[in-house]
């Protein structure tokens, strides 16, 4: 066998080599232009079908109602996902074998995600503000220690507006983690407010004048009813309990606006604001 080998060997032509192989370089160049120019066309053809299937999707929502936080991050998800399937499906098309590339992806995505864990808390934590809704888009909460407008909820972040309108963007599971107050979850809010008041007032005209204040304002509720009682026989003053009902949208405004209106009313009326006061006696002593 191997006399016959090194017999072809010499009766081989190598001056045909140079030709040989390059027929066979360009036979693999036009192999590997076409599978290039095949994984391109199907990576922007892709994008451009995802970009549709994104379009359709969000028209879908939107027609069913959906409020935004869950569109937001369905929309994050699909697209996302999407993009995967279509990375894998180009990697294909350049003639890379993709169950062992998918293997290697899979071993390598174990390993990312045990070294991120907190970004996969965060995934699971957007889920399940996703499924029990805790809070929307447009609510205004406070959690994490941040008190702002949510503006929008991400995969892994919820992107919030304080009031000076700063944006901070907070780490899901810190939200899930913590004590969330929602402000915006019910139509209506109480405002709760302590006006003192002096000894030497009379506390049914206190009364009066406040009550008159409240039915002025248009923004108050009837129903509930207002609450105005005393609530304290404090050291320097008698201090009473206003409780009136708004809408949540007016909930701010009463409460500048009926502060200011009751300073202005006592003003007229006499009535009078105490502030901490201490009586010093002196004493003289003798001489001897």
């Amino acid at each position: 066998m191997n006399d016959e080998i090194v017999t072809e060997a010499i009766a081989f032509d190598w001056s045909t080599l140079p030709q040989l192989l390059q027929e066979k370089g360009i036979d693999l160049s036009v192999d590997l232009g076409i599978k290039v120019v095949t994984a391109l066309a199907i990576f922007f053809v892709g994008k451009f079908i995802i970009r549709l299937v994104m379009r359709a999707l969000q028209k879908v929502m939107q027609k069913q109602d959906v409020e935004d936080t869950l569109e937001t991050f369905v929309s994050n998800l699909v697209r996302s996902a999407l993009m995967i399937v279509l990375v894998i499906a180009t990697i294909g098309a350049l003639g890379i074998e993709t169950t062992s590339f998918i293997a290697i992806f899979g071993a390598a995505g174990l390993a990312v995600g045990l070294a991120l864990q907190g970004s996969l808390s965060n995934f699971a934590s957007g889920v399940l503000i996703v499924l029990f809704r805790p809070y929307r888009v447009g609510d205004f909460v406070e959690a994490a220690g941040i008190a702002g407008v949510v503006e929008q909820v991400q995969i892994l972040t919820t992107i919030m507006k304080t009031g000076d309108n700063k944006q901070i963007i907070v780490p899901n599971s810190q939200i899930m983690d913590s004590i969330i107050t929602n402000y915006s979850a019910n139509d209506t809010r109480r405002v709760d407010m302590v006006v003192g008041v002096s000894y030497d007032d009379d506390l049914d005209k206190v009364r009066e004048t406040i009550e008159a204040l409240i039915a002025a304002d248009d923004r108050i509720l009837d129903e509930p009813a207002p609450k105005i009682a005393v609530s304290e026989l404090a050291d320097s003053s008698v201090n009473f309990v206003v409780r009136p009902w708004v809408n949540s949208a007016d909930y701010w405004g009463v409460m500048f606006d009926l502060t200011e209106a009751i300073k202005k009313r006592f003003d007229k009326e006499g009535i009078s604001f105490p502030f901490p006061q201490q009586d010093v006696h002196l004493y003289k002593q003798g001489s001897d």
